[in-house]
């Protein structure tokens, strides 16, 4: 029965594209400007926009004209002329770039890619369709080979490997109640969607079309995948690889490559209801933010970052919970107090939640004089209420009367929430905001000119690197981060679905993201929270916050067991801010983002490409949290290579599965053979005091190379070339090992501070030598002058070498 309903499903498709527009056969008139090659057909225009050897655009215009360049997803058009020939044949033009070979057949106007080589990429020559036009909706159907396997589409809670999956495309959230069939709902969840993959046959493909959009990729016809949108252009980027990373490296690089966060960025995110939730409103003050601020401290609970939810403010007369007055809540007596007293406790951060909607309060009538300025988007038969976000007069306005009011009290930065509410069902209301034909095309890209108004409002204001929180986006968020990944309750049915949302909102080209530690409704079960919690603290943003009144989500709410394990993780987390930091620098140069599901690094290996229960933290290491309640152990899968254990330091091979034993303070990690990974000591809060010693973690069984990135962790001079960077190498031959550490180099110079090397090793050493003179052996592994000391319980070689970062160093192990 299932396999008659595809095949019907499949011969329906066929039917409404085989009566669509299509566009047609090529009629002459070819003609080449720079990278630019147009070809008319019968159906309209095909044009194709060479980028660079390995990248290209096409655009099917069915009436000839093509539409203006839109400012919100891709940020770059203008490219370096591309070496290319183009050929023409009986029956196609071949154009030939120094890595592709694009084919555009004369017939239908479908296009092939071939490696240089001759492998194919893409492929719609053979039964399938090509591009069409059916009412407003136009689309492209392709070939999907044999072996194809297609990871991406934004944040997605439900499978990694959509081959074979179906797929919709719109920010939004699931809709109905009750809300356990409605926005619980993680096969609907689409608070982020990015309408772009990336296929194991060594490409992506990236559709440059805001409009909703559908995607079978292979599930009504196993040999073909299709991608549709509502409206406007059918206008798509081909990016080759073949690698995961140099994919992802050429779709940011259209999109926009993420920003470097201040570093402080990179510890605990507290977030608070001040005491009182929805329906404890009353309960909010002032003096319970800095009583939980004071608490944290007191309890030596790591954290740089805090920010107010929404009950901070009072609801206004027209859009109630869901809009924003900018008027504090009666119960907050000394806003700016609180501020100053945050400020003073060493909080490098303090932000506000709001929503893009203005309102009137008690004393500001912030949303009549908006709409009299026509600086609210005009919904039909009424002036609206959503701040325009799209015209920069408004945002101006909307900055200087509200947002600047508590800037400048002391805020820093704002959690952008309810972007998928223009045009769409809001959280807190039945409103839908705008309608009209035009919305569907901006319903997508407005939580990006929200987000990039605060970000970049705020980064001018502070003088500092900006930073934003938001929970919806699409193809270009990346650049206003960071996302978070929504309201899920703290069940157990919900975590790991969001470990997938993280992995396949990394694959997709957004490598800041966070979640609420233990869910966000609901108490949660206390092993569950701790579980939760050490998944967090190897996300990339760290976030703790919860809506269950009066718990919170704060760790003390949860027992002995979960506070221990709370800071035990935190602290964790600070001593690898060196590491954490240093790979925030590659995804704002690649694309690469710090947790990076399996397939990323591991394309060619077919046992990762539905693992979505562990990942790669960074280059080196493999975190596996405990999603079942009251395991005891948990299956594991190694890569290729050889691993080690990073809590016993035991060492298994790889491309295998392992089954490890799980107590309750212990998320399973591995470490791969040659990494090498820095770490400082740990702290309260970041740069609480000078770093003088970085510890380097080095394993053995590979040669292996890392960079540690140094910057001055707030100002935007590292966009200039004001960084620093120290590049270690490993080379291990027999029983010897030699450690290059040259001076870090850069426009920036470092805190001078010395290393301390950590050598992961089986036996005692016969000598060490640093700059070739012999290093004397310690008694204890807490000497503090140059030496070393073998710790055979532990299996580690401490060395101490002789000089700092600003000098070059060789250790030679023997």
């Amino acid at each position: 029965m299932y396999r008659n309903l595809i095949a019907t499903i499949a011969l329906l498709l066929f039917s409404v594209i085989t009566h669509a527009q299509q566009a047609g056969n090529y009629k002459g008139g070819y003609t080449r400007q720079s990278n630019t090659l147009t070809f008319p057909a019968s159906g309209g225009t095909l044009r194709l926009e060479l980028c660079t050897p390995g990248m290209f655009r096409i655009r099917y215009s069915f009436t000839g004209a093509f539409e203006a360049n839109e400012p919100y997803m891709v940020t770059r058009y203008l490219w370096q002329p591309v070496s290319a020939t183009v050929t023409e044949k009986q029956d196609r033009f071949v154009i030939a770039t120094g890595q592709l070979q694009v084919l555009v057949w004369k017939a239908g106007m479908k296009v092939n890619v071939l490696s240089k080589e001759g492998k194919v990429l893409l492929n719609e020559q053979e039964q399938t369709a090509g591009a069409f036009k059916q009412d407003d909706t136009v689309g492209c159907v392709k070939q999907l080979q044999a072996d194809e396997h297609v990871f991406g589409f934004g944040e997605r809670m439900d499978f990694l490997d959509r081959r074979s999956k179906h797929i919709k495309l719109n920010v939004g959230r699931g809709k109905g109640l009750p809300h356990a069939v409605g926005a619980y709902n993680i096969l609907e969840a689409n608070y982020s969607p990015v309408p772009f993959f990336i296929s194991t046959k060594g490409y992506g493909l990236f559709l440059h079309n805001a409009f909703p959009s559908e995607w079978d990729m292979g599930a009504a016809n196993i040999g073909q995948y299709s991608f549709k949108a509502e409206g406007g252009e059918l206008d798509y980027y081909f990016i080759y690889g073949p690698s995961f990373g140099s994919i992802l490296n050429g779709y940011t690089s259209l999109t926009g490559k993420a920003p470097l966060l201040p570093r402080f960025a990179f510890g605990l995110h507290v977030g608070t209801y001040s005491g009182g939730t929805w329906g404890h409103e009353a309960l909010t003050s002032d003096a319970y933010v800095i009583a939980l601020a004071k608490k944290l401290r007191d309890m030596g609970i790591p954290v740089d970052l805090l920010w107010l939810d929404s009950t901070w403010r009072i609801f206004g007369e027209v859009g109630g919970k869901g809009a924003t007055s900018f008027e504090w809540r009666e119960t907050f007596k000394d806003p700016k107090g609180m501020f100053d007293s945050l400020y003073a406790m060493h909080y490098n951060m303090v932000g506000l939640h709001l929503r893009p909607r203005f309102d009137n309060g008690k004393q500001l009538k912030l949303l009549d004089t908006a709409q009299q300025l026509k600086y609210t988007y005009p919904e039909e038969g009424y002036a609206g209420e959503f701040v325009n976000f799209f015209d920069t007069s408004a945002v101006d306005w909307w900055w200087k009367h509200g947002v600047k009011r508590v800037a400048d009290m002391g805020a820093m930065f704002l959690k952008t929430d309810e972007g998928s509410a223009f045009g769409g069902l809001a959280n807190e209301s039945e409103k839908t905001g705008p309608t009209g034909k035009n919305i569907p095309a901006l319903h997508n890209v407005f939580p990006l000119v929200y987000a990039k108004g605060a970000f970049e409002k705020f980064q001018t204001h502070n003088g500092i690197r900006g930073l934003n929180q938001t929970r919806e986006g699409f193809a270009g968020i990346q650049r206003f981060p960071f996302i978070f990944a929504g309201d899920w309750p703290g069940e157990w049915q919900y975590f790991a679905p969001v470990i997938k949302a993280g992995l396949n909102i990394g694959l997709s080209g957004v490598g800041q993201w966070s979640h609420c530690m233990g869910g966000f409704e609901h108490p949660a079960d206390p092993e569950l929270y701790i579980r939760w919690c050490q998944f967090g603290f190897f996300s990339p943003i760290a976030l703790v916050f919860g809506m269950d009144h009066p718990g919170y989500k704060e760790p003390w709410n949860y027992g002995p067991d979960a506070l221990r394990n709370f800071r035990k993780y935190d602290s964790l987390r600070y001593s690898l801010l060196p590491y954490i930091y240093s790979s925030a620098w590659q995804n704002h140069q690649t694309g690469m983002p710090l947790m990076r599901a399996l397939v990323l690094q591991y394309q060619n290996d077919e046992n990762v490409y539905e693992i979505g229960d562990e990942y790669m933290f960074g280059d080196n290491l493999l975190v596996c949290p405990v999603t079942t309640k009251g395991a005891q152990t948990r299956s594991i899968y190694l890569p290729e290579g050889e691993w080690f254990n990073y809590w016993t330091g035991k060492q298994h091979s790889g491309k295998q599965y392992v089954h490890v034993v799980t107590p309750l303070d212990s998320m399973p990690i591995f470490v791969k053979a040659g990494a090498i990974i820095p770490s400082q000591p740990a702290m309260l809060y970041c740069d609480e005091k000078q770093v003088q010693e970085i510890t380097w973690d080095i394993y053995p069984g590979a040669n292996g190379s890392y960079t540690l990135y140094e910057d001055d962790g707030k100002s935007l001079q590292y966009l200039k070339g004001r960084y620093a960077a120290t590049h270690i190498s490993t080379t291990w031959q027999n029983k010897k090992v030699t450690i290059q550490i040259p001076r870090a180099v850069g426009g920036y110079q470092p805190q001078e501070h010395g290393y301390l090397l950590k050598l992961h090793v089986a036996a005692r050493p016969e000598s060490v030598a640093g700059n070739g003179a012999l290093l004397q052996e310690a008694d204890s592994k807490a000497f503090t002058r140059e030496g070393w000391y073998y710790d055979a319980g532990e299996k580690v070689l401490y060395i101490k070498p002789k000089g700092t970062n600003r000098t070059d160093m060789v250790v030679a192990v023997l």
